[in-house]
């Protein structure tokens, strides 16, 4: 059994690198991918994956870890499948949240905005590069539905395997990209004694960024 005394003395002081404002870029979508490069450098594990926040119908938070697909000028892109219970509540709040957290850096970049769908193109391009097995199990999978069990997923999943042994395989129009267009984004690099640099960025309505440091 651990004790709350043991949870409540977890700490860590944060001593591995600085983040002052001679390191800013003033783009901070080209700042995420100094990081991100950094992150992946270092060799973090799933440095692309982050915690996607958003908002059930009765405006309470839901969260969960999602991978990060691809950054373009205009956001951040991920996929999934459009009936879950994320692409659901995207759906009805495109309003949502992104956290990456690389501790073996000791970096963390929060993220807020409007959530998009990406172009069918896009969409149709992502799915055909992934791996047939990925493929075959996003028509499978009723993604955030109640299964019975694990045989009943596998028994739908070797269903569809054999229908795309007759069929070409496509992208099932239930499964495709979101965009999180950022309006806020914020670096945070821990430091000594919890005295963090924060750096947060807003999108003004001239469609331009203006930065702050805040304090940890």
């Amino acid at each position: 059994m651990v004790s709350n005394k043991i949870i409540a003395g977890i700490r860590k002081d944060y001593t591995l690198k600085e983040f002052d404002e001679k390191h800013l870029i003033l783009n901070p979508i080209e700042q995420f991918k100094s990081w991100f490069k950094e992150a992946m450098d270092a060799e973090v594990m799933e440095p692309n994956a982050f915690t996607l926040a958003t908002t059930k119908f009765n405006g309470r938070p839901a969260a969960r870890i999602v991978l990060l697909k691809a950054i373009e000028e205009n956001g951040f892109v991920f996929f999934t499948n459009y009936d879950s219970q994320k692409g659901k509540q995207i759906n009805s709040n495109p309003q949502g949240a992104m956290v990456f957290f690389w501790p073996e850096l000791q970096r963390q970049v929060r993220i807020e905005g409007t959530i998009i769908k990406n172009s069918e193109k896009d969409s149709d391009d992502y799915f055909l590069s992934r791996p047939k097995e990925s493929q075959i199990g996003a028509h499978a999978s009723p993604q955030s539905e109640p299964i019975k069990d694990r045989k009943e997923l596998v028994d739908l999943y070797l269903k569809m395997e054999e229908l795309f042994k007759e069929q070409p395989l496509v992208r099932p129009r239930h499964w495709g990209g979101f965009v999180l267009k950022p309006d806020l984004i914020e670096f945070w690099q821990g430091r000594a004694s919890r005295l963090h640099d924060r750096f947060q960025f807003i999108l003004n309505d001239e469609e331009t960024w203006e930065w702050k440091r805040l304090a940890p």
